[in-house]
């Protein structure tokens, strides 16, 4: 350093004179040859200018500096240059900005402890030991750039750039914690390329760039991103550079197309607008004066580099003097003061053209970024990124903006009935789709004026994300990977789906339901009037039919009160008779329990508490029976094996599943309950149970013993369609349908209005009435017992108590031939004839139709006949009684003289 004590006539700047004596510092700088006369060196030289002008700053100090000039490809002669200003005194070095330069002068630098003032990019994780440099550190844009990314969800990123420094301070992208679905394409290039490059990035269907190019390129890869028309909405650049303001953007302002970069320097604050101002005053601004009122950043970071060394200069004049320097390359002896003029400007704070300036080790550690997007007008400050906060978007609209004439979206759908199907019939394009929601998506184009391209999303999924790998598929990955600006289709809106896309609000609320293949009716028996009763039932009743009958005849044996004259009038009959036998008792039983009349009645007190209890017995069977008959006859019975979700998780009989990488999936894999954690575990573990789309379900539910987890509204469908299928139970849970868009498409506010606005118009429940009500041949279930009445009994209910009872008639016309038989057999042999005449006079009688209800009595043969005549007493004979020996006549009766019969056996 070389210190000069000067009359006040010597020195004077900017008009004004100073009458005290002032210290002169001296510090050298080296810019390129290309940068000579440049933007750069020109605010270096404002700076120093600035600086000697505000006295507040630096009191009794004045800044003098030497410029030198080197080729950006001569370390050699770059290092000599700098020797040369070392041997001559200097306080500190500023530059080159050029990194390869800039690495050879910071290792001299920190040989001879002369501070080293940057304002490059400096690639080297190591810190160095005397350099300050006000770049920031590519570890804090790296940051920015991540945290814009996580803002507009890219997953699927290009970075095109031209040099391999680029692509070292771009390497800080990849590294953790950016999301694993995210995924990086590199791609250098040079200008003969950009349109190679462009349109293979457009073959890979990929929409987010990030661009890393020459300032002074920039325009040619521009130009080749119209000519190769990617420049619709779909489309987001984002450009690496600071000074994007720079540029000329005016061909892409109204086509919607997204571009975006930060600046460091906020154009809009009012004391940069008056440095900004002051410097096209500068004597030596020349005819490289910009009239925008925008300065790059490289020549705002060089103006503030001289700022922060004048800092540092006023810190250490408060505690020390500055000692000259005395140092030269050739013996590399350390400046004794350059640690201490090192530590006081790293000890600098203060605000600057790029903003908030603060050092640690040397090396910035505060950082404001201004987010920047190109709208219709002019590239608008939309956020700001912060060393402090991180990303704040301040204008979330900027990001919807949009125009909807003249534009053709491609959307994606799914093959799902009645929301999407295929038309019968060779039809091509959007006319080959029909159904709910292409009728929904009909009406919405015409209310926003959109044109539109339907296609199937390839795999045939709705979307879900894999847990290992957290890739997802189905209509989520065209949308994240914007191969698609809309998903249409009966798409539900969950809390995983809606962290990596956007959805609208709901068209259509709904749940998910059981579909099961609707119970069979009990098989129809000829016997089914023993159904009330259990078989075990039926075999208890008759034990206990055989037991009290055999009771009562063992008590009324026992019992003297059951014991009773047969004829009353004769007083002397020594014989006494008891009616319960073992027929009668049986046959009292059997009278009773069909609650009949009955001839025999018990006398004694121990037989009638046995009638009574039996007869009680009886009672409450009988009514039990009768009640419950009319139950199974007039009420279908189903065999219904489960009635409720708890009933499917509890059983592993019938098998259950769901729609594949459907959020009906998800809702089982993700759930805390109890219940539908059970039941994802019995589905994780048999695979196939899941099926690939609905028909698939319903087939299999058909086949039998298989229930389908599914939607309700698709349920209701296919249930009104089919009378073999049925809900199960109540939902599960209550969600909704939406239309999903990229994060931050600006068609999801305009389509959530355009919904609410079908809703209140009652369009859209007109639209489910055309489709699931109007459409098609409804089921029309025979509900037998919807309005509360008792069905007729028919054949197949009661038939066989006519079988029975035809069966009982059998019974007895045998048991009456049987007798016929046997009585006719015991007639012949006491009348010593043949059983067939006999039979056959009997059988005459029997079929007389006019005969009479009595029967003359049986002529006999005369021989056998007169002998067996009675004697009548003659008339007028006293009928006689003897007691104790003595005859008493009691009466005297006139009788009839007895006549003589000749008696032929062989007639009636």
């Amino acid at each position: 350093m070389k210190v000069e004590i000067l009359n006040s006539h010597l020195f004077s700047f900017g008009g004004e004179t100073n009458e005290e004596t002032i210290q002169i510092v001296t510090f050298r700088a080296l810019f390129t040859e290309d940068e000579k006369n440049g933007l750069t060196e020109l605010a270096f030289k404002y700076g120093v200018y600035r600086v000697n002008k505000d006295r507040n700053l630096l009191f009794n100090t004045t800044l003098i500096y030497d410029i030198q000039y080197v080729s950006k490809d001569d370390s050699f002669h770059a290092s000599k240059k700098a020797c040369y200003q070392v041997g001559s005194g200097v306080s500190a070095i500023f530059g080159p900005q050029n990194p390869l330069l800039g690495n050879h002068i910071q290792s001299l630098c920190d040989a001879l402890d002369i501070p080293h003032m940057e304002s490059r990019v400096d690639l080297e994780p190591e810190i160095k030991e005397i350099s300050i440099n006000l770049y920031p550190n590519p570890v804090i844009t790296g940051d920015a750039l991540r945290d814009l990314i996580k803002y507009l969800n890219w997953t699927k990123i290009a970075v095109i750039y031209e040099q391999d420094l680029s692509l070292i301070k771009l390497q800080q992208l990849v590294k953790a914690p950016m999301p694993k679905s995210v995924q990086f394409i590199f791609r250098k290039t040079d200008p003969s390329q950009f349109r190679s490059i462009l349109m293979d990035i457009r073959t890979r269907g990929i929409y987010s760039v990030i661009i890393d190019t020459k300032p002074e390129h920039l325009h040619l890869l521009l130009k080749a991103i119209l000519q190769i028309q990617m420049n619709n909405y779909k489309y987001h650049y984002h450009f690496t550079t600071f000074d994007i303001e720079s540029h000329d953007l005016e061909d892409f302002r109204y086509n919607f197309v997204n571009m975006t970069a930060f600046r460091m320097v906020d154009s809009d604050d009012l004391n940069v607008r008056e440095i900004l101002k002051d410097m096209e005053k500068f004597q030596n601004y020349g005819p490289n004066s910009n009239k925008t009122n925008v300065i790059r950043a490289e020549s705002a970071l060089m103006f503030d580099s001289v700022y922060a060394f004048a800092r540092g200069l006023q810190a250490l004049g408060r505690g020390t003097t500055l000692r000259p320097s005395n140092v030269s390359c050739n013996e590399e002896k350390p400046w004794v003061d350059g640690s201490s003029l090192f530590n006081y400007v790293n000890a600098a704070e203060f605000n600057g053209l790029t903003g908030r300036i603060l050092f640690k080790e040397g090396r910035r550690s505060t950082l404001k970024l201004d987010l920047l997007k190109l709208r219709n007008d002019k590239l608008d400050k939309v956020g700001e990124w912060t060393t402090w906060s991180g990303l704040n978007v301040s204008n979330h609209e900027a990001f919807h903006e949009f125009g909807s004439k003249n534009i053709t979206l491609r959307i994606t759908t799914i093959i799902s009935i009645p929301y999407v199907m295929y038309k019968k019939g060779n039809w091509t394009g959007n006319d080959k789709f029909e159904g709910f929601c292409i009728d929904l998506l009909e009406a919405i184009s015409k209310s926003l004026g959109f044109k539109y391209n339907l296609y199937e999303v390839p795999d045939k999924k709705f979307g879900a994300e894999n847990t290992t790998t957290g890739e997802w598929n189905g209509l989520v990955r065209e949308i994240i990977d914007k191969n698609a600006d809309l998903a249409v289709a009966s798409m539900t809106i969950n809390y995983a789906r809606e962290s990596v896309i956007d959805f609208t609000k709901p068209f259509m609320n709904l749940g998910i339901g059981i579909l099961f293949k609707l119970p069979s009716q009990a098989p129809t028996r000829l016997f089914s009037f023993m159904s009330p009763l259990d078989v075990d039932i039926w075999l208890y009743v008759l034990a206990a039919y055989i037991l009290v009958s055999f009771t009562m005849f063992i008590v009324a044996r026992f019992s003297p009160y059951e014991w009773q004259n047969p004829h009353p009038c004769v007083t002397d009959n020594d014989i006494m008779e008891n009616q319960f036998s073992v027929a009668n008792s049986f046959w009292f039983t059997i009278v009773t329990l069909m609650h009949q009349g009955c001839d025999l009645n018990p006398r004694a007190v121990s037989t009638r508490i046995i009638g009574a209890i039996w007869w009680f017995f009886t009672l409450i069977l009988i009514s039990s029976y009768t009640a419950n008959l009319a139950a199974f006859l007039t009420v279908e019975r189903m065999i219904t094996p489960i009635e409720s979700v708890e009933d499917l998780a509890s059983q592993s009989k019938i098998a259950y599943g769901t729609l594949d990488s459907g959020s009906t999936m998800t809702f089982f894999r993700d759930s805390r309950i109890e219940t539908y954690q059970k039941m994802w575990r019995f589905m994780e573990n048999k695979p196939n149970v899941f099926v690939s789309t609905y028909e698939e379900g319903v087939k299999r539910v058909l086949e039998g013993n298989y229930a389908f987890l599914m939607e309700s509204t698709m349920l209701d469908y296919i249930v009104q369609r089919n009378c073999n299928l049925t809900q199960i139970g109540g939902l599960l849970d209550s969600k909704g349908y939406g239309i999903a868009t990229p994060i931050g498409s600006p068609w999801r506010d305009k389509i959530s209005l355009t919904i609410l606005d079908l809703q209140e118009k009652g369009v859209i429940q007109m639209l489910y009435n055309k489709w699931w009500k109007n459409s098609g041949i409804a089921c029309n279930r025979d509900d037998k017992n919807k309005e509360g009445k008792a069905n007729a009994l028919g054949v197949d209910n009661i038939g066989g108590v006519f079988v029975v009872l035809m069966g009982g008639l059998a019974v007895a016309i045998i048991t009456a031939l049987i007798e016929f038989c046997w009585n006719s057999k015991r007639n012949a042999n006491n009348q010593r004839q043949s059983l067939c005449s006999e039979m056959t006079e009997e059988l005459k009688f029997a079929m007389k139709c006019r005969a009479s209800r009595q029967r003359p009595a049986i002529r006999r043969q005369c021989s056998k006949c007169l002998q067996n005549v009675p004697t009548y007493v003659p008339d007028g004979m006293d009928i006689l009684t003897q007691e104790n020996g003595i005859h008493h006549v009691l009466e005297t009766r006139k009788v009839p003289t007895p006549l003589q019969y000749e008696c032929d056996c062989s007639h009636r």
